[in-house]
């Protein structure tokens, strides 16, 4: 971490927040854990110590990490100066209370957890033992493969700190891993993950719901050469809808609200009401989402109160 100049605060603490070089342990080594790691060990830090208990997790962290021992949990803990939890939202209660109930953690030690959902208050435990916590969460999808890194230089990390000194370390960090740090409140961790999830893991469902109903709209017999439609990721049916929702994401992106196009926006209850047939038939389910976001668009696009009548079912 390049070095900076110390904030009257840090001065008083007598704590640098941009130490030259850490001592980091991973807990552990799933594809963020080892992603990061990887990141950090490229900008100089030495990752020593990797908690990996899968076999899966032993392989990324011998691949990505070959320099690094896998070693129990509560001996990473002991020797970090940089502690990265790298567990799922729902086990880091639980291992928090289990680190600060063993007492590795040595005071001083920067512990950092990556759980999108959650702020520095479920790092209370170690906070309360002298630890300085920090939360630094990267907005990406992790694959588990080598284009993870390549990544992260246009990823955002989502950071939360107890102090404008932790807030200098996890910026910190986070460029020296090739990201962008944005500074999220505590009290706003739930409705930032809340809308990283609605706008990434929904968008897969509907992706997913699109290419199903045009596969059934493409079954039969196909032009002269042509691919048969089948069940497989990356046909006919994907080729046909990849520019179209990538032209829309990058509108929607750049442009706000005038990227709204279709039927909807335009007010067509016609098109609409047999949209909702067609997909009704090939599936309700898919058609249920439909009503749903087709509602949705027809609010933020103030369209005709006829329109919204029949999304609603009031016709």
């Amino acid at each position: 971490m390049t070095s900076a100049s110390p904030t009257s605060d840090s001065a008083a603490s007598g704590f640098d927040p941009a130490p030259a070089r850490l001592t980091v342990g991973i807990v552990s080594a799933g594809r963020v854990g080892s992603a990061l790691g990887s990141a950090l060990e490229r900008a100089g830090h030495v990752v020593f110590g990797v908690a990996a208990i899968s076999d899966a997790s032993k392989h990324r962290a011998r691949t990505r990490l070959p320099d690094s021992e896998i070693l129990p949990v509560e001996q990473v803990a002991a020797r970090a100066e940089l502690l990265l939890l790298a567990v799922p939202d729902a086990e880091l209660p639980g291992l928090v209370r289990g680190l600060a109930t063993a007492g590795v953690v040595r005071p001083g030690t920067l512990v950092a957890h990556t759980s999108g959902a959650n702020g520095v208050a479920v790092l209370e435990p170690l906070t309360a033992l002298g630890a300085r916590p920090l939360a630094i969460h990267p907005a990406m999808t992790f694959t588990g493969h080598d284009e993870d890194l390549s990544r992260l230089a246009n990823a955002c990390f989502g950071v939360t700190a107890a102090d404008d000194i932790g807030y200098a370390v996890a910026q910190s960090l986070v460029i020296e891993m090739g990201g962008e740090p944005v500074r999220v409140a505590e009290e706003n961790r739930t409705l930032y993950h809340a809308a990283l999830a609605h706008g990434s893991n929904h968008l897969v469902t509907l992706v997913l719901d699109a290419v199903q109903a045009l596969r059934e709209s493409l079954a039969g017999p196909g032009l002269l050469g042509q691919q048969i439609v089948d069940d497989q990721p990356g046909g006919l049916a994907e080729r046909l809808l990849a520019p179209l929702a990538s032209a829309a994401l990058d509108n929607a992106l750049r442009r706000g609200q005038s990227a709204l196009t279709g039927p909807v926006a335009r007010g067509d209850a016609d098109a609409v009401a047999a949209h909702l047939d067609a997909l009704d038939a090939a599936d309700p389910g898919v058609a249920q989402a439909y009503r749903a976001l087709s509602l949705r668009t027809a609010r933020r696009a103030a369209a005709d109160p006829a329109l919204i009548d029949l999304l609603e079912g009031r016709r």
